[in-house]
C-alpha cells in the first residue's frame, strides 16, 4: 500500500482560510453567528479542537454545505494523526 505524504489538515485549518478569510469574517464574528463561545471557536482555528457533531451541524447551517463533510475532515484528520504516530 502507498502511503499518502499529504500532510494531515486540520478542519480548523480549512474553516480559517476557506471561509474566515475570503469572508474577512472574525473569530469573534463567528462565535456570535454561530452562538459558541469566543474560546471554543479560536481552539477550532487553531487547531487545538476538534469538529464534534454539534459544531458541524452549525458549520453547515451558517455556510451551507452538510455536516457531513465536516465530520469527514475531522475524521481524515483524526486518522492521518494516527497512522503518523503509529
Amino acid at each position: 500500500m502507498m502511503k499518502n505524504e499529504m500532510r494531515p489538515i486540520h478542519p480548523g485549518e480549512i474553516l480559517r482560510e476557506e471561509f474566515l478569510a475570503p469572508l474577512g469574517m472574525t473569530p469573534h464574528a463567528l462565535s456570535k453567528a454561530l452562538h459558541m463561545t469566543p474560546s471554543h471557536i479560536n481552539d477550532i482555528l487553531n487547531e487545538k479542537r476538534a469538529i464534534t457533531a454539534d459544531t458541524a451541524l452549525r458549520l453547515a447551517c451558517y455556510f451551507g454545505g452538510d455536516q457531513q463533510s465536516w465530520l469527514n475532515l475531522q475524521q481524515a484528520y483524526d486518522l492521518k494523526m494516527a497512522a503518523k504516530a503509529a
